[in-house]
């Protein structure tokens, strides 16, 4: 019997008429208002009307289940599953039960973990699979050895195309999703890994300068952790920086947060205050990626 591979992102929007379905579904059931909507609607025509997420993740899936053919034959089955679109991760999972399979390994295509994020995908999964399926749950994988490499080559790629006279004033900012504030409460270590990733992708990459920042803050009335990638940018002026090199590294893929909220908004920002940003290149299915990825899944099949 294969091992089953339950590969898990959040979804998005297939097309322009799908948003508001897909925004309810995020506020569990509730209906966006009219305001929200035309706001959540507005940022995806910024960047061509619909997120080519979909395609990435699946672009991502393949590349990791052609890796794992070419590695161990036959020994895998790659299905994707979404928290928020079809097909939603429980109607993957529960196929590999259905199907008889009897050892599933989720992974979620999220470097970091937290009791908010990648943990709710796993339980969600976890339940659909049911308890005659041993379900392998891989956590955090930003440790693992090659991902932290491919963020600091890519840091470093941006960093050679700053002009000489500008290196010593360029800071590169590390950010990840924004969670609310109330995961701290229960000691989750979201945040430091964060900081500690950011830390060692720095070292590895040679730089000295560097932060973080947290962006794709929820519109709710709960206090999101901060400081906010937007507000970093503006007191960086302050500080003497001219160039900031901007390395979403909680990011796997190029989709509305990364598009939006680093080329649009962030850009903006930093023309207001007359810094220049660059982006680093998303994964996306880079070969270096997948196979660092199909490694993830092979580790965790034999522990």
């Amino acid at each position: 019997m294969k091992i089953g591979v339950l590969v898990m992102a959040y979804g998005t929007p297939t097309t322009r008429d799908d948003v508001e379905a897909y925004y309810t579904r995020i506020r569990h059931g509730r209906p966006p208002t009219p305001e929200l909507l035309a706001d959540l609607t507005r940022r995806y025509d910024a960047i061509g009307g619909t997120s080519p997420l979909a395609q990435r993740t699946a672009d991502q899936v393949a590349g990791i289940a052609r890796v794992l053919d070419h590695v161990a034959p036959g020994e895998f089955d790659v299905r994707f599953g979404s928290k928020y679109e079809p097909p939603l991760l429980e109607t993957a999972a529960t196929s590999f039960r259905d199907e008889g399979f009897t050892h599933v390994i989720g992974l979620v295509l999220a470097p970091h973990s937290s009791s908010m994020s990648t943990d709710q995908y796993m339980s969600r999964a976890g339940e659909a699979l049911g308890d005659d399926v041993t379900f392998t749950r891989i956590g955090a994988w930003w440790e693992f050895p090659g991902f932290l490499e491919i963020i600091a080559q890519r840091v470093t790629n941006v960093l050679e195309t700053i002009p000489p006279e500008h290196r010593e004033t360029t800071e590169v900012i590390f950010s990840a999703h924004s969670l609310p504030e109330k995961i701290l409460a229960s000691g989750d270590t979201y945040p430091d890994q964060l900081r500690e990733s950011a830390r060692r992708a720095a070292e590895i990459a040679g730089v000295p300068r560097w932060d973080i920042a947290w962006q794709s803050a929820g519109r709710t009335a709960d206090p999101w952790i901060g400081p906010d990638i937007l507000q970093v940018i503006r007191t960086k002026r302050e500080e003497g920086v001219t160039d900031i090199v901007s390395c979403p590294i909680g990011f796997v893929s190029d989709h509305l947060e990364v598009l939006y909220d680093i080329d649009v908004e962030a850009q903006g920002v930093a023309s207001d205050v007359k810094i220049h940003l660059a982006r680093t290149a998303s994964l996306n299915d880079d070969q270096r990626f997948m196979t660092m990825l199909a490694a993830v899944v092979i580790e965790a099949a034999s522990a």
